[in-house]
């Protein structure tokens, strides 16, 4: 894990052009006449004879969302290098949102590789949001290269916002920071690659971060799942040499007002079994984990924080392999909890090991139950590879989609129409794993889970597709690969439950 070091720094805005720093970060808005200096630049302005938008607009500047804009200061300040970082437009009311600062302090961080120390005048805007997007802008995965070129940016001082208190800058410095740690595990999982990252190493690497923070955790191997009765785990992973594995994990504060139980999918590798993947992009399923990934980094995140919350992870690891082994499309499995599945496709893997997961961890009573995993092709037909799909009990369904979109991470509510249940009626068994049809495929997958859902439990779906795994241009604060989405989601949750119940 490669993150810049954060600081909160009490440097005056008069002492910003004087700071001991390599590079300035400032902000520009997109003006109706070109950049505008966003809060915070003023010194810097001042320093070079208040003509430093009109210097930024004759380099190109606009102000635009994520643009990015080098100049050197000639010793009108001790950094070397001025980098104006766009905001786009203000809102309707004339403020500069969360999200576009995390994005812009994010695209400063990756420009900035290579350089060893920054002043991030952006946390004068949103102290959070500039932190997250910093820490994250400036990760780098580089573990598998010879040559990993620029080490990206060391260290990120972000200037205190002019209102509130040291204290409560330092509380907030202290979570976002820690946010950004457990995103950037969750990438370094999802970026590591499937020849090294297999159900059992996966397994071993959950267990050794849990220690590390204190963490209770169990790990169930093939033959417990076998004697307990899990099918669809067994089921996925019996193409493998590498045999499937369940993992959870388990912190709670001494006096938890609420136990929020968290489900997330393992598939190391996904080759869609017997109905194998086109071979075009079938390395992006090395992906197909996301969701344990998500959901292991954010309880190591409830342990750091101390949330006053019983949290779980319940983890079904198993790679889709196809072999004399595989489970076949027309074979019935017995799940855990004793329902029976027909298996129609065996693409359809991942809503097999998430039904065992969920029955299991229903078993512990939860207030809630929370699921996310890269389920469904159809999740990026119908809403992008940037926008979550969320199902769920309709209440707290819209309660998750409303943080997910604050949290900078996005999320749309969606139904559950009963009538493409029918379609999931099997002629063998209690369902079958698809509907045989193409039509509605996020929401046939989300009616499927909730045959698994306890009575009364208030759940969720989170498919993530498309937004946990970056196949184009960085952007933002979000590099290629591994984007550690759901993370912030699910933090931002957890935070409400503690306070909110």
């Amino acid at each position: 894990m490669t993150v810049p070091k954060l600081a909160l720094s009490t440097t005056k805005v008069e002492a910003v052009a004087s700071a001991r720093v390599d590079a300035i970060v400032i902000g520009t808005v997109q003006g109706t006449d070109g950049p505008e200096l966003a809060a915070g630049s003023e010194q810097v302005d001042a320093a070079l004879g208040g003509q430093l938008a009109g210097v930024l607009a004759s380099l190109g500047a606009t102000g635009k969302a994520e643009e990015t804009v080098k100049l050197p200061t000639l010793g009108s300040c001790r950094a070397g290098v001025v980098l104006a970082a766009g905001l786009g437009k203000p809102d309707e009311d004339g403020g500069i949102g969360a999200e576009r600062v995390r994005r812009a302090a994010g695209a400063a961080a990756r420009e900035l590789a290579g350089t060893k120390t920054a002043l991030c005048t952006l946390s004068t805007l949103d102290l959070g949001a500039a932190a997250e997007g910093a820490a994250l802008g400036g990760y780098a995965f580089t573990e598998y290269k010879s040559d990993p070129g620029n080490p990206p940016l060391g260290k990120v001082e972000l200037l205190a916002p002019p209102d509130g208190t040291t204290r409560g800058h330092r509380a907030v410095l202290k979570a976002a920071t820690a946010i950004a740690e457990s995103v950037a595990i969750a990438r370094d999982l999802v970026n590591t690659p499937p020849n090294d990252l297999f159900p059992g190493s996966f397994a071993d690497r959950a267990s050794s971060l849990a220690h590390d923070a204190g963490v209770d955790v169990e790990v169930l191997d093939e033959k417990a799942l076998r004697r307990k009765g899990f099918g669809g785990i067994l089921g996925v992973g019996g193409g493998s040499a590498r045999p499937p594995r369940l993992v959870r994990l388990r912190y709670a504060a001494s006096k938890p007002r609420k136990k929020v139980a968290l489900i997330g999918k393992g598939i190391t590798f996904d080759t869609g079994g017997i109905s194998i993947k086109p071979a075009a992009n079938m390395d992006h399923m090395t992906s197909d984990m996301s969701g344990a990934a998500a959901v292991i980094a954010t309880v190591l995140l409830a342990a750091k924080l101390g949330y006053p919350l019983e949290v779980s992870a319940t983890v079904p690891l198993a790679e889709n392999m196809p072999s004399a082994t595989s489970y076949r499309p027309g074979d019935v499995l017995t799940m855990y909890g004793g329902k029976t599945v027909e298996v129609l496709n065996t693409d359809a893997e991942g809503r097999l090991v998430l039904a065992d997961a969920m029955v299991l961890a229903a078993e512990q009573e939860p207030d809630y139950l929370i699921e996310t995993s890269t389920l469904t092709g159809a999740q990026l037909v119908a809403l992008g590879n940037r926008t979550p799909g969320i199902m769920g009990s309709e209440e707290f369904r819209d309660r998750v989609a409303e943080i997910a979109q604050r949290s900078g991470e996005g999320g749309w509510p969606m139904p559950l129409p009963e009538e493409l249940r029918g379609d999931l009626d099997s002629r063998l068994a209690d369902l079958a794993n698809v509907t045989g049809h193409r039509w509605g495929g996020m929401l046939a997958a989300g009616l499927f889970l909730r045959e698994f859902v306890a009575d009364g439990l208030p759940w969720v779906h989170l498919d993530v597709a498309g937004p946990a795994f970056n196949t184009g241009s960085p952007w933002g604060y979000t590099g290629k690969g591994g984007t550690g989405v759901p993370v912030r989601t699910l933090a931002g949750l957890l935070s409400d439950i503690a306070e909110h119940g």
